[in-house]
């Protein structure tokens, strides 16, 4: 590897060295706000360091990373997601007993393992990343492991994550005895030429790299964990779950399927296609019998994956445009919804009842507001971010004549609109606490507080004027396009 290399690498390298450097930190001195000082400026080094890499972009180094403008845009779009985490979890984790610091250690590494996904391009990197990612958040998912619930949280994910791991690797060991190839690129080459090819093999191993794809995506029939995960986690570790490792897995799939020409098998299409309905039917139907918030919002989560594979089933530039504006969009809806949980949490468990915010609007209006405002994006409600992602996978998908799975789309959609709204009329109830309990709340942490005006700022900037971010994506797809 050339210094060209080194450079294009930059961000990744940043938040790996970050990594280091907060260990070594606390190696020497403990401090919480001091290590996610250190965590801060790396994730803010690795982000500037973006418009170093671009110029030199697209650029392959070795056989298992391409550095191009969608692993550009992907990387900025973990590291932000990252930033927000990290501070949103400094007041969650100030009012806590215990040591905090080696929570940014695992953050930054999960991170780092999210942006190798987004930039591979062999089934070697593939794995790396995500078991990089996977390893770090069993970690994350128990923290603190005095707590009970985030220990069985940590255990469920580590069985379940283990068992998905061991059908992608089959799966790519499947696809490699017959191809011969790791590569993405020279996978398409090979299925585009004329050489003789046994499809069942193939197709093995192509379903079984869904069902470890299916698994990180949390889509049905592989979502049962997520609602416990979810519920169990610390909130901040949640948010991080249902958007750095969603959205890295995501982009991955997105690139493989682009470049390794797995759109030639019309049989993945079917398993995607049922797979996008059974998640839009089965996430909505199952969040309206819930009554915490945080499994409400992982149901939630499952339905959107499912709208996201319908933009994925459309194919083309304008189905990769679509999906990355819409998952920019969750991004940003999701960090906002369990950012509210977050810091509205005591010291001793989780806001997460639906009675944790009733009345919320009588003694918080703002974040009333602002956790309405990233209620309404989720159900798609006009001038919010979430409505036009929905828009424009309503379009992709129109472009290809998917009409049942829009119909879908929006007949599952209405049925989400009823649970979003109920939350919405918890937090405007009248406030009647039962005799002898108090309505005082955590005081607000300043991170958190400037996390989530930044998040609602974004979520109402591109849901009336999405113009620039449009051009972004479009300047980052046509790389894979």
């Amino acid at each position: 590897m050339n210094d060209t290399d080194v450079l294009a690498l930059l961000p990744l390298l940043l938040v790996a060295v970050t990594a280091l450097a907060a260990m070594l930190a606390i190696a020497v001195r403990r401090s919480h706000l001091l290590t996610l000082s250190f965590a801060l400026a790396g994730l803010g080094a690795a982000f500037v360091s973006l418009w170093v890499a671009a110029p030199l972009a697209p650029r392959q180094v070795t056989a298992l990373l391409i550095v191009d403008q969608y692993a550009l845009f992907y990387v900025g779009l973990i590291v932000a997601a990252t930033a927000a985490v990290a501070m949103l979890a400094y007041g969650y984790f100030e009012r806590r007993e215990g040591n905090p610091e080696e929570f940014y250690i695992l953050l930054l590494v999960a991170a780092f393992g999210a942006a190798i996904l987004v930039a591979s391009s062999h089934f070697a990197s593939f794995f790396l990343g995500l078991e990089i990612l996977s390893v770090s958040l069993y970690a994350l998912a128990s923290y603190p492991q005095t707590r009970k619930l985030p220990l069985e949280a940590g255990v469920k994910y580590l069985i379940l994550a283990a068992s998905s791991a061991a059908f992608l690797l089959f799966g790519m060991a499947l696809i490699y005895a017959e191809l011969g190839t790791m590569e993405f690129a020279r996978m398409a080459e090979l299925l585009a030429g004329a050489i003789q090819l046994h499809p069942t093999p193939l197709l093995a191993g192509m379903a079984l790299i869904i069902t470890g794809i299916g698994f990180k995506l949390a889509v049905v029939p592989f979502h049962l964990w997520t609602p416990d995960v979810y519920q169990g986690a610390p909130a901040p570790v949640t948010a991080f779950i249902a958007t750095v490792s969603k959205g890295g897995m995501f982009a991955l799939l997105l690139r493989y399927f682009y470049v390794g020409g797995g759109y030639r098998f019309g049989t993945v299409f079917v398993v995607f296609g049922i797979i996008a309905v059974a998640s839009m039917v089965a996430g909505n139907l199952l969040a309206l019998l819930q009554d915490n918030v945080k499994r409400i919002l992982a149901y939630s989560s499952i339905a959107h994956m499912g709208y996201l594979l319908v933009a994925f089933q459309a194919g083309g530039p304008l189905a990769a445009e679509a999906a990355s504006f819409y998952l920019v969009a969750y991004f940003i809806t999701t960090l906002g919804a369990f950012g509210i949980v977050t810091v509205l949490s005591p010291g001793d468990r989780d806001a997460d009842a639906l009675s944790d915010y009733r009345g919320l609007f009588w003694r918080r209006p703002m974040l009333a507001a602002i956790f309405t405002l990233m209620l309404l994006s989720l159900a798609g409600i006009p001038l919010t971010a979430g409505f036009m992602g929905k828009f424009y996978i309503v379009a992709a998908g129109a472009s290809a004549a998917m009409w049942a799975l829009i119909l879908i789309l929006v007949v599952s959609s209405v049925i989400g609109l009823f649970y979003y709204l109920r939350i919405v009329a918890t937090l405007y109830a009248g406030l009647d606490p039962p005799l002898g309990v108090s309505t005082a709340m955590p005081p607000l942490p300043l991170a958190g507080s400037c996390v989530l005006a930044a998040l609602t700022l974004l979520l109402l900037w591109f849901g009336v004027y999405p113009a620039p971010l449009l051009g972004v994506i479009r300047t980052a797809m046509a790389s894979l396009t």
